[in-house]
């Protein structure tokens, strides 16, 4: 027996013959959803943790160690316009339920490996396993809220999802110190395996409209790829995102480690200091988006400030100021880190109900690319530079660092060039 059929709540300009028995059905479906997110997004920085033991046991090199956290990132970049069709066609509970059965497989596989390959195919799995987590549960609260929340529910789901940042700081730290990460992995998959079944029979579905053949799906997807109002947003977003994603979940430790010298404990608690204020900041800025369009300022306009503010972030961790508390720049990175999640709740207004799936996927796609791309290129990089004692050199760190603001610079130009941006296309 699977979960029921319900209609969803009325969205915002929308008509509807809501039963009443849907509302409390909605909260379930933005916890289970989000649930699911949190398992996401643990698999994404659970390499933080394991980092020194894979490179004590494997003898892995800071270019192996990124190149093996990526597979994860291209996993997860590959899946998304296939994913995108899933969910358009066979909605969210399904999809995900079904996809996350493959992170189990992966967890599995990770855990049992004896060198690179296997570790690489295992996190590659989990990545696919995991592709439609964020964009399951956009869909699924797109489909069962008003448009008005959605900044603040994608926040939300985000903020909940952000847990998982702070899991791979310290508390990851203290797990590792009395196992070994080849258990954690065999734990993670358990929990994977759990949350499938969760949304599996816990999950009500949305009544939808009529499938679309294949070739109309694929006819809205080139729509969207083709479109001025998707790649408006998306340079700047798949930055934002993709460069904090590539270090927080990976490069972070050991930035802290070479040019400010902290050590592992210190570095631990302050890598959960940045889950922490990511969960603000997602919670604060879709609380902040909705409140500030009521009075005059765009969700456009408030998503691009906090992407340019994570830029200035960067710089000033990169000028190494005394007099500025490393708590406060690494709280803010993760505040600002998160600014792009806003731009998910305008690709909700900018394409209608059955697209939303593929538009999502589709941003996701851009934004994972481009961390499997950083994650790949800083370790590359830095691999150029002699280590001594373990530590890369300052001067490699503000290289790899500089050159990423440089780009996010041009991107944020592009994305200012849009003076009046398009009106939504559904009433918001």
């Amino acid at each position: 027996m699977t979960a029921s059929t319900t209609q969803p709540v009325p969205r915002a300009g929308v008509p509807s013959t809501e039963p009443r028995h849907a509302s409390p059905a909605r909260w379930r479906v933005l916890a289970l959803f989000s649930l699911g997110f949190l398992v996401s997004y643990i698999f994404r920085g659970v390499n933080l943790g394991f980092a020194p033991f894979l490179t004590r046991d494997l003898g892995l090199t800071a270019g192996d160690l990124g190149l093996l956290t990526s597979f994860y990132f291209l996993g997860f970049a590959c899946a998304q316009l296939p994913a995108g069709i899933l969910l358009d066609r066979f909605g969210p509970r399904r999809t995900e339920a079904a996809l996350l059965l493959l992170a189990v497989a992966g967890s599995f596989i990770f855990a049992f490996a004896p060198g690179m390959a296997g570790l690489a195919a295992g996190r590659a799995m989990i990545g696919v396993g995991v592709s439609v987590c964020l964009g399951a549960a956009i869909q699924a609260l797109s489909m069962w809220f008003p448009l008005a929340r959605m900044p603040f529910l994608n926040g939300l789901v985000m903020a909940i999802g952000g847990m998982g940042a702070v899991v791979v700081g310290a508390p990851l730290s203290w797990l590792l110190s009395v196992t070994d990460w080849r258990t954690v992995s065999i734990g993670m998959g358990v929990v994977s395996f759990g949350m499938a079944l969760l949304l599996w029979f816990g999950v009500p579905d949305a009544r939808r409209p009529g499938k679309e053949s294949f070739a109309e799906q694929m006819r809205g997807t080139r729509l969207i790829l083709g479109s001025e109002r998707f790649w408006r947003v998306v340079p700047l977003t798949l930055l934002n995102q993709g460069i904090f994603l590539a270090v927080q979940t990976l490069w972070v430790s050991a930035f802290m480690h070479d040019v400010q010298g902290l050590d592992a404990s210190a570095s631990a608690r302050l890598v959960s200091v940045i889950g922490l204020a990511m969960m603000g900041g997602c919670v604060g800025a879709g609380w902040a988006a909705r409140h500030l369009e009521r009075r005059g300022i765009s969700l456009y306009a408030f998503a691009g400030f906090g992407m340019i503010a994570f830029i200035v972030i960067q710089l000033l961790l990169m000028a190494r100021l005394p007099f500025i508390p490393l708590a406060l720049l690494w709280g803010a990175y993760g505040v600002f880190g998160s600014s792009g999640i806003l731009t998910y709740a305008l690709l909700a207004r900018r394409f209608p109900d059955n697209l939303i799936g593929r538009a999502t996927t589709a941003m996701t796609l851009t934004v994972f690319l481009a961390t499997f791309v950083f994650q790949v290129g800083i370790g590359f990089v830095l691999d150029f530079f002699p280590s001594t004692d373990g530590r890369h050199p300052v001067s490699a760190h503000l290289m790899v660092w500089g050159g990423l603001v440089v780009v996010q610079v041009l991107a944020a130009i592009w994305y200012l060039m849009e003076k009046k941006p398009p009106k939504a296309t559904k009433a918001a």
